[in-house]
């Protein structure tokens, strides 16, 4: 008998800020490996995220929003977002049900003009009322994707379904990860980006994309303790003081919601330690970009 060919790809997932491409790379994954708020901007990295079953593999590369950046870490963000283009085998582009504006649009012409399977997700579907639903979806008719799938990555809808046919898409190729590995990210930047996204709920709309996190150590103190040091970026000392808090009440909530997390991830309690420094202009500065993870 003839043994069955496995198939493998890279898919990368492309859209504008706040669409849900973390969302929808964490459901595929069946874990958190992207942070996900309702805040602009929130991944920063290019993030893989891997999907194993028995006769195929899918390596999902979840990019930051499209936008047009203003900063040094902005330019690194998009240069994330374009690498992640490069040698991908399916790309799946991700736009809001509840409005498809002109950013969206020519992100999705310029998603058509690559030469591998093209995908389009319109997300969030379970927001969308209706009446508003159905002429954004009949806007999208005539564009050339090879399919189009209506998804709501919260609720679960058409998930499946639209797994399954980036799977179909995949070329014969091997495993390129064990099948229990879902993502490539250093615990280091995971714990980060946690502490991050605590950040980015709990804070106002102004201060969240001012907001670095660098990791100072990760000890293991004993077998059911870690401790983690880490320092909270922010660009003026106004901000510092909102992050921090009355009588530190701020800084004590983003730790105990980032522990909480921290602890599912590395299976073990965690002391973890948080400071607040002002380091004005910091998304500028090479050396402060380094340090809070976003360097090539």
């Amino acid at each position: 008998m003839t043994e069955k060919a496995f198939h493998s790809g890279f898919v990368a997932i492309i859209g504008r800020p706040n669409v849900g491409k973390s969302s929808i790379m964490n459901h595929f994954v069946g874990e958190k490996v992207a942070i996900v708020s309702n805040k602009p901007q929130t991944t920063r990295n290019k993030l893989l995220g891997v999907v194993s079953r028995e006769d195929w593999q899918i390596v999902f590369v979840d990019t930051p929003g499209l936008h047009k950046p203003r900063t040094k870490l902005g330019e690194f963000m998009m240069k994330q977002a374009s690498d992640a283009r490069e040698g991908v085998d399916a790309v799946l582009c991700v736009v809001d049900a509840q409005r498809i504006g002109p950013g969206d649009r020519e992100v999705m012409q310029d998603v058509l003009g690559m030469n591998c399977p093209r995908f389009l997700a319109v997300n969030k579907i379970d927001l969308a009322a209706p009446d508003k639903l159905m002429p954004q979806l009949e806007t999208l008719n005539d564009l050339a994707f090879d399919q189009i799938v209506t998804v709501s990555a919260a609720r679960g809808d058409n998930m499946d379904t639209l797994l399954q046919l980036l799977a179909d898409a995949m070329p014969e190729g091997p495993k390129y990860f064990p099948d229990d590995m879902i993502t490539d990210q250093p615990e280091r930047l995971i714990c980060a980006e946690i502490i991050r996204e605590k950040a980015l709920i709990n804070l106002r709309e102004e201060i969240p994309h001012c907001i670095g996190i660098e990791m100072l150590a990760i000890t293991k103190v004993s077998d059911g303790l870690t401790e983690i040091h880490a320092n909270i970026y922010c660009e003026k000392a106004s901000h510092k003081s909102i992050i921090i808090g009355k009588q530190g009440s701020m800084l004590r909530r983003i730790g105990s919601e980032a522990r909480a997390d921290i602890e599912r991830l590395l299976d073990t309690k965690v002391n973890l330690k948080l400071w607040v420094k002002v380091r004005e202009d910091w998304r500028n500065r090479a050396g402060d970009l380094r340090a809070t993870g976003y360097e090539e």
